[in-house]
């Protein structure tokens, strides 16, 4: 599994784990220590597993590096054997 499929899965365990929590809090009150203990402990799970989410997904793609291209012309020799574009090797004839 990958990780994003691991947190997938733990945040639908906290899920059903709100819903279950929500539940007993209609059943017993929301009023007991022990209750609001729950939902505080359930809390502090989502919230952490949100920065896990925020640490595990990786920041935009770093830019490379720009190359500068100077403003002298270019050495003559690196065009010798090119062909123009659409025109063919300069000693032929275009189609």
């Amino acid at each position: 599994m990958s990780v994003h499929d691991d947190l997938a899965s733990i945040q639908r365990s906290l899920d059903d784990l709100s819903r279950s929590v929500a539940r007993l809090e209609q059943r017993l009150g929301g009023g007991g220590l022990d209750v609001r203990r729950i939902r505080t402990d359930a809390d502090h799970l989502r919230e952490s597993v949100a920065l896990l989410r925020a640490a595990a997904i990786p920041d935009a793609p770093a830019r490379p590096d720009l190359v500068t291209i100077p403003d002298t012309p270019y050495d003559g020799s690196l065009w010798t054997d090119s062909d123009d574009e659409g025109l063919g090797a300069r000693d032929r004839r275009a189609p």
